[in-house]
């Protein structure tokens, strides 16, 4: 990752999202404790305190909220560094998380789940922690998105290895939202997962804003960036639907996707153009149906619900001018078309005609496009119509840019549609003539064409090769946080005339089958079904069979030491032994252990000996599904036991782990 510490611009702007985060939690705590205090106080006067002081801090969380907005509307950072005459570019801000330490968690896994030496994984874990700090700074190009990949993909070899699906660990998560600064605390990998996702998303904005849109290669790359951005929160969307913060609702990845799909089309526009529009007839038929998709896009992208109301104001007002501006464009271009290019008499007539009538969804009544085409003086009134329409638009553009603060400081905006405005005018005040107010025809709406799809790009999570940090636990397939064995057990083995008793299947680790219950191995304690995970002091995790029996044969005649563990059915034991289970899908929820007095147990002497499952109430047992292994009776167990505690009912097998 980059150096936190740089005094770059865009560091100071993520620093200054840092300590707005910071202060827009303080106030959410406060407002939350002022809130608890007015529905439990019962006293006038306390109640007319609180709800002054309530007030103030809606105030203060309202003032932080609009700084953090003009952060997010700090694009002139993200820009390329060149002189530029371009409409700028919106980037996404990424969010911020606080430090997280796995080192106690993941080595207390370790050891109670795995069975093995936790210090011997003290580097893997200090790894993970430096590439989750680095992934808070990246660098602002490929490397960076490599990087918070590298670390996404990180994290599903993590998720397997340590985030059981019937228990949390204690890791917990706090991602700050991109827009609100609300913090979102969760003991869920899937947070982790969703908010670098958000990242890698946001970084691909900032490498496209940044690219120089002077150049082909910028404005391809620009493009390129923006496509796998929205690619990226797409996957987000339809990969995580429940995620708690706002910023990563469906609603407003949705828009975030369309606003840029439609940047990519804005770039899409600016690349045609670049080497300069030609005032020619079917160049300009082409440009005015490119621009005229740009501003629908950009409209539709701002003006979804349910999220219209909470876009960040700055965005939608930049959304507005944009559609504006290109919508004037549009006209712009089909008034140059009408008013610069006579149909001469070598000209295709047909063809023009087919072009022409193409822009409109309905041409204005009493006029016919063969008819404009060739009556001068119709072609200079509808064409005079559209620029018209141009000027209103380029005003609105400017009357939109004035009105909001953070837009009326960019000035390279100002230029861009101030200069438009006046190109819009110098044409019309060169078709100006005395009849002008006998003109009545309205100018009609111009549907849009393209030729360039724009869609979006998938991420290539596949491209990015990962090594799994802790590869020394074992294969993966096997060796996972869902998967419970029994604690290693060494087998001492003394092999007469070559044979060993058992057979070996499988890849890595290896399975004993064919177990000889009356051979020595079974007598030392083997046992059918066992994986071998080490012989003679030597790990082979991830040694075939081939390998194993090759080690066994180095020892010779002496005695071989194998450690063997024995995996235990989870599914078996949850579906038997679990409070309640609703449709496999597995919650956590607070156990509360009920009392049973001696009265109780002496009515239900006549009952058999596994216990029943526990009474929850109707509520719970229609919503919660508990991921807490109940105990069964142990067979001749005491019988003058009175009272029965979960913990004297466990043996060896069905402990929890």
């Amino acid at each position: 990752g980059c150096n936190p510490l740089a005094e770059t611009g865009r560091s100071k702007l993520q620093n200054q999202r840092a300590v707005l985060n910071q202060q827009i939690l303080r106030a959410v705590r406060m407002r939350a404790g002022a809130e608890n205090l007015l529905r439990a106080t019962t006293n006038n006067k306390v109640r007319e305190q609180v709800l002054l002081e309530l007030s103030f801090v809606n105030s203060d969380l309202q003032i932080l909220k609009e700084e953090l907005e003009g952060l997010n509307i700090s694009v002139e950072v993200y820009q390329n560094a060149e002189e530029t005459f371009s409409i700028p570019l919106v980037p996404l801000g990424l969010k911020e998380t606080k430090d997280v330490d796995f080192t106690l968690p993941l080595k207390d896994f370790i050891l109670e789940h795995y069975s093995q030496d936790s210090s011997e994984y003290e580097d893997e874990i200090a790894d993970l922690m430096d590439l989750r700090q680095a992934c808070r700074t990246p660098s602002r190009d490929e490397a960076g998105i490599e990087m918070l990949i590298s670390y996404f993909l990180q994290l599903g070899y993590v998720e397997n290895r340590f985030f059981p699906p019937t228990r949390h660990i204690g890791v917990l998560f706090t991602w700050y939202d991109s827009f609100t600064g609300v913090p979102v605390c969760q003991q869920n990998l899937l947070l982790e997962k969703a908010s670098v996702l958000f990242n890698i998303g946001a970084l691909y904005t900032q490498i496209g804003t940044r690219c120089n849109r002077q150049t082909q290669a910028g404005l391809e790359n620009a493009v390129d960036a923006f496509q796998k951005a929205a690619g990226v929160l797409s996957y987000l969307k339809e990969t995580f639907t429940h995620t708690p913060s706002y910023d990563m609702s469906p609603a407003m990845l949705n828009v975030l996707v369309k606003m840029m799909l439609a940047q990519a089309r804005e770039c899409v526009f600016e690349q045609i153009g670049l080497s300069g529009i030609r005032n020619e007839f079917f160049t300009l038929v082409k440009m005015t149906q490119e621009v005229a998709k740009v501003y629908m896009l950009v409209n539709t992208a701002m003006n979804q619900e349910p999220v219209k109301e909470n876009i960040p104001y700055s965005w939608s007002k930049l959304a507005q001018i944009k559609s504006d501006h290109y919508k004037a464009l549009a006209h712009y271009f089909i008034a140059t078309i009408l008013c610069d290019h006579e149909l001469q008499p070598g000209d295709d007539e047909d063809q023009q005609e087919k072009a022409l009538s193409q822009l409109y969804d309905h041409v204005p009544e009493g006029l016919m496009v063969l008819a404009v085409l060739k009556d001068k003086v119709q072609r200079r009134q509808l064409g005079k119509a559209h620029l018209r329409k141009a000027i209103v638009h380029h005003e609105e553009a400017l009357r939109v840019c004035g009105l909001c603060k953070k837009l009326r400081n960019i000035e390279v905006l100002q230029e861009v549609l101030t200069a438009a405005h006046k190109r819009s005018l110098l044409k019309y005040a060169q078709q100006e003539t005395e009849d002008d107010f006998l003109s009545l025809i309205q100018a009609p709406d111009i549907l849009s064409k393209t030729e360039h799809k724009i869609e979006t790009i998938a991420p290539q999570f596949s491209k990015v090769k990962v090594k799994d940090f802790f590869h020394k636990l074992g294969p993966l397939t096997v060796f996972s946080a869902k998967q419970r064995w029994t604690a290693p057990r060494t087998i001492c083995l003394h092999h007469g005339a070559g044979e060993l008793g058992f057979s070996l299947k499988g890849g890595s680790p290896v399975q004993v089958y064919c177990l000889d219950p009356v051979c020595s191995a079974a007598s030392a304690g083997l046992k059918e079904g066992d994986y071998i995970v080490s012989v003679g002091g030597m790990d082979c995790k991830w040694l075939g069979v081939n390998e194993v029996l090759e080690k066994m044969r180095s020892v010779g005649k002496q005695p071989i030491e194998l450690e063997v563990i024995s995996c235990q059915d989870t599914a078996a034991s949850l579906h038997s032994k679990s409070a309640t289970y609703s449709m496999g899908m597995q919650k956590t929820y607070s156990l509360i252990c009920l009392a049973m007095d001696e009265d109780k147990i002496d009515q239900t002497k006549k009952a058999p000996l596994k216990l029943p499952f526990l009474s929850w109430g109707t509520k719970n047992r229609q919503k919660a599904a508990s991921t807490l292994c109940l105990p069964s009776a142990v067979a001749g167990s005491s019988q003058n036991k009175k009272k029965l505690s979960p913990f004297t009912l466990l043996n060896t097998e069905s402990s929890l782990y």
